[in-house]
């Protein structure tokens, strides 16, 4: 049980990490969900189900949603690739 649990702290870090290198704004919002998720399987493993329902829905769901759509508002829903937007090509 500690290998899983190793394993899912592994996934949670490096996508908390993704979070601060992504240049892309929409994978950081699926980086910080995939952190969410990763403590829903940790709260499940610990027999805490109802945390980790409440955190499913509300840490990856709601949060996500509200990131994303706070993103599309802001102007920052961008999926150019970096050498586009570098080279100055814009299709807005």
């Amino acid at each position: 049980m500690i290998w899983v649990v190793a394993v899912v702290v592994f996934i949670m870090l490096a996508a908390a990490l993704a979070v601060l290198f992504l240049p892309n704004m929409i994978a950081a919002v699926v980086a910080s969900a995939v952190v969410s998720l990763s403590l829903t399987v940790i709260f499940a493993i610990l027999k805490a189900p109802d945390v980790a329902m409440t955190e499913a829905a509300i840490g990856a769901g709601l949060s996500s949603l509200i990131l994303a759509i706070g993103l599309k508002r802001l102007g920052y829903w961008k999926t150019d690739s970096i050498d586009k937007v570098k080279a100055g090509e814009r299709h807005d």
